[in-house]
């Protein structure tokens, strides 16, 4: 039999003995987190979760007076490793509390395990088929979806995700899933939702590095944390009807990928040239952006892992947020805030579409000239494709989504980061 490790919360100071400040104590198969009020009480706990996490203990079980549903959560955010999962006893709740942990444990633990999954073993079609079937598990009675995929792609005018996977074996495939909890069939949208799920991204002609290429397994975190997001929002009661479009594709090189001047006309009639094969995801997302509108849905949100300047300008700490809807960006990082998540607004204006114009298209696919924001642009580029962009719409770019090497918070990988925050801001719309 495997014996839990005992884990408390104290508010007092840790022995002397094991440093002024200690974070943690241990006294025989049991260990002491030391909460300094005066601190960021939600970082460490997590903090801590991460340092016993390393230290191989294989499970544990929260004991004690002062663990809230809020401090156990984080610390199971620390305790997650890819290879073992979070093997952890909550200790003495409700039974109610305990569902509410277990839901948010199954629904954000879902995106982490599907993020770190090889691109061998989730292409497109897979992610689109796990994320419908995952979905349909929680809530079947209310949730129909279906594919579009392969020349079909084209003759509905989704063009981007075509051209993006093309380059693949594996073709591209749209998922769109609707979630009606209303009884009526013919009841109108509150909501779309629409991610990008890029599965592997090579960069195409615009190839990467090594490096850059080595995580972009990652690059499908936006759909997937939009899957988690719908299913945790529906556990928790979502009454609202939610459109679901994840653009799915692989961006590889071959004698059938897409090429750098290429000019893809789009649904809409916008015409876009390809000045970067790397900025593909916003390519996809446009496909999916039109679909959501063709709707007429109340708001439109949208998440991918975008850009290299979100991260740039954030790090991995923070999602970041982009909109011209002041009231709804203040939404979504109250919502955030509220989940101890953290999310960042940036700066996102329309003269931003000026920074994307094109000589043989109506716009190009990257910004172009010095000093160009890369997120703003790539959100102006997004914009096009919304009908009507300075209101109801939101983007958010999933800087906060994968952590490349394991820090004081996080192991390697999916972080699941954004869930709880976007969960929640579909059940306040």
């Amino acid at each position: 039999m495997i014996m839990s490790f005992a884990v408390y919360l104290s508010l007092d100071p840790a022995p002397a003995l094991w440093g002024e400040g200690a974070l943690l104590s241990f006294a025989a198969e049991q260990a002491y987190i030391h909460l300094d009020p005066a601190q960021d009480t939600p970082r460490q706990v997590q903090k801590a979760a991460r340092k016993l996490a390393n230290m191989g203990i294989p499970s544990v079980i929260l004991k004690g007076d002062h663990w809230t549903n809020e401090w156990r959560w984080l610390f199971n955010q620390g305790f997650y490793n890819a290879k073992t999962g979070a093997n952890i006893d909550w200790g003495q709740v409700s039974d109610e509390d305990a569902s509410w942990l277990n839901t948010v444990k199954l629904t954000t633990e879902w995106v982490r395990e599907t993020i770190n999954k090889t691109p061998e073993e989730l292409g497109p079609s897979q992610l689109a088929l796990q994320a419908a079937e995952f979905l349909s598990e929680l809530d079947s009675q209310h949730i129909s979806y279906r594919y579009v995929t392969g020349d079909e792609l084209l003759e509905q005018g989704y063009v981007g995700i075509y051209q993006v996977g093309r380059g693949s074996e594996r073709k591209g495939v749209m998922l769109q899933l609707d979630y009606n909890p209303t009884g009526d069939a013919n009841a109108p949208y509150d909501i779309a939702l629409v991610g990008k799920g890029i599965t592997f991204d090579s960069g195409g002609y615009s190839l990467k590095s090594s490096d850059g290429m080595s995580v972009m397994k990652s690059d499908m975190g936006g759909a997937a944390t939009l899957t988690g997001a719908l299913a945790l929002a529906i556990t928790q009661g979502l009454k609202k009807r939610v459109k679901l479009f994840l653009c799915c594709a692989e961006n590889l090189v071959s004698g059938h990928a897409y090429k750098l001047g290429d000019i893809i006309t789009y649904k809409n009639g916008v015409r876009v040239e390809i000045l970067n094969t790397d900025a593909e995801g916003r390519l996809v997302m446009a496909d999916g952006l039109i679909a959501a509108g063709e709707l007429n849905p109340k708001v439109i949100i949208d998440a991918a892992t975008l850009t290299g300047a979100a991260k740039m300008a954030v790090g991995r700490d923070y999602n970041s947020v982009l909109s011209m809807d002041d009231e709804l960006v203040h939404r979504a990082l109250t919502c955030a805030r509220e989940v101890n998540e953290q999310a960042w607004p940036l700066p996102f204006a329309p003269w931003h579409s000026e920074q994307i114009s094109s000589s043989f298209a109506d716009i190009a696919n990257v910004g172009s000239g010095e000093g160009t924001a890369g997120a703003s642009t790539a959100a102006a580029f997004l914009s096009k494709f919304v009908a009507n962009p300075e209101k109801n719409w939101l983007h958010f770019d999933l800087s906060g989504a994968y952590q490349k090497v394991p820090n004081d918070l996080w192991a390697a990988g999916g972080k699941g980061h954004g869930v709880r925050t976007i969960a929640k801001l579909l059940l306040s719309l």
